[in-house]
């Protein structure tokens, strides 16, 4: 029995959003959990940042071409029936992450976790474009979304604490186990979704991809979230090594960083989704892109100092980052006709996670050890960021002027 927006209860509603947003959790946490183990990796395999910086890639290009393989069938099967089985072989791969023993392995077992897992964050936005009413998309992205705050609230801290006491394998073995319990409650949970398949008028799967590609709001919106994606990624996988190196916290504060900007996060994310419905989503995407500039650049500028000043501006730097990203998926879930819906976001998904691979590898390129150990050209990454925001700032005015998308309500008057 297929579903749609009109067929969920709010009860089944909660649900929905609820077990979408523990696969992401999860989705989210093995790529989150990397990065604070940098330092260690580079120790451990004695590789140099930029090689770090290729293992975090690889599983951002591997989801990207996942993206593009997805495309051609997304459209074309059960979604419900899809997320499972990927979620089965993305499993599979966390194992093969937990059991590696160098750093050839590690990649394989990234590259392959990158391309089961990439899609789910694509499938994920669908499955909520498919249920949701427009009007209530962006509270419900907040919910989904809101998962990134709760791997760094509880995932991030728990795995640097397993990893202390057990090696790093550990955090990878307590990811495969959430994954677990998280496809059995998928398989109870999540309604047949069908509504996007029997469409007469449906090409071949490449004329179906041609046609998606071509449409000149698609061209735009895939610009945007490749230059959304730049501005974060290209100095967010070396925050751990430059907090280390040359802030001088110890790995035993490291944790902090990570658990005070998932908590605020966590906080704001439904706030932010809220305010997106409310207010417009091209607006709070513009205000929380140009909020962003100033924590970015104290970051990446940062000189020795104490817990108690790299932890708030590191807080509000994973609020406006990460927060700019509700309204923006929110916006894009309403750019594609619903039955070529997953063709796009499967698309804008490769597209995200090659931009997020492209990023990660030019800051590695981008930062590197002086005598003293300590990390240089880490503020010329938050450069480069500030410019792909701005750049955003233009691109989002592009997208809104092809979009169909209904108006945003008005303000409550109290």
């Amino acid at each position: 029995m297929s579903s749609s927006p009109t067929s969920l209860t709010p009860s089944k509603e909660r649900w929905v959003l609820l077990t979408l947003a523990g696969i992401q959790l999860t989705h989210i946490l093995d790529f989150m959990v990397m990065m604070p183990l940098g330092p260690q990796f580079t120790e451990l395999f004695r590789i140099s940042d930029a090689e770090f910086g290729a293992l975090v890639s690889a599983y951002t290009f591997a989801a990207g071409v996942s993206g593009l393989m997805a495309s051609a069938y997304l459209d074309r099967i059960d979604r419900k029936r899809l997320l499972l089985g990927l979620y089965v072989l993305f499993t599979l791969a966390t194992v093969a992450c937990a059991s590696a023993q160098t750093y050839s392995w590690l990649m394989v077992a990234r590259i392959a976790a990158g391309l089961f897992g990439g899609i789910l964050t694509a499938l994920s936005h669908t499955i909520v474009g498919d249920l949701i009413p427009f009007e209530r998309r962006g509270q419900a992205m907040g919910v989904v979304m809101a998962s990134f705050s709760v791997s760094t609230v509880a995932g991030v801290p728990l795995g640097l604490a397993l990893a202390a006491r057990w090696g790093w394998h550990a955090p990878f073995w307590m990811l495969s186990m959430m994954c677990v319990g998280f496809w059995i409650v998928a398989w109870a949970t999540l309604p047949s979704i069908k509504d996007h398949l029997g469409h007469p008028e449906r090409g071949s799967v490449w004329r179906e991809i041609a046609v998606t590609v071509q449409h000149t709001n698609h061209l735009w919106a895939f610009l945007l979230t490749a230059v959304n994606m730049m501005a974060g990624f290209v100095m967010i996988p070396y925050i751990t090594i430059y907090m280390r190196h040359n802030v001088g916290l110890t790995m035993e504060e490291i944790p902090y960083l990570y658990l005070a900007g998932g908590l605020c996060t966590l906080v704001t994310a439904r706030w932010i989704g809220r305010l997106s419905d409310r207010h417009g989503k091209p607006k709070i995407y513009r205000v929380l892109s140009l909020l962003t500039i100033p924590p970015m650049l104290a970051l990446t500028h940062m000189p020795a100092v104490s817990l108690w000043i790299a932890v708030p501006v590191n807080a509000v730097l994973f609020v406006v980052l990460s927060g700019r990203m509700i309204p923006m998926m929110a916006m894009l879930t309403a750019a594609a006709q619903p039955q070529r819906r997953g063709t796009f976001m499967a698309l804008n998904a490769a597209v995200q996670s090659l931009s997020m691979g492209v990023a990660a590898f030019l800051g590695g390129i981008l930062i590197s050890r002086n005598a003293q150990d300590q990390v240089v050209g880490y503020g010329l990454t938050g450069w480069v960021g500030v410019a792909a925001i701005v750049t955003t700032l233009w691109l989002v005015n592009r997208v809104i002027m092809h979009q169909n998308m209904p108006p945003a309500p008005p303000p409550v008057k109290a």
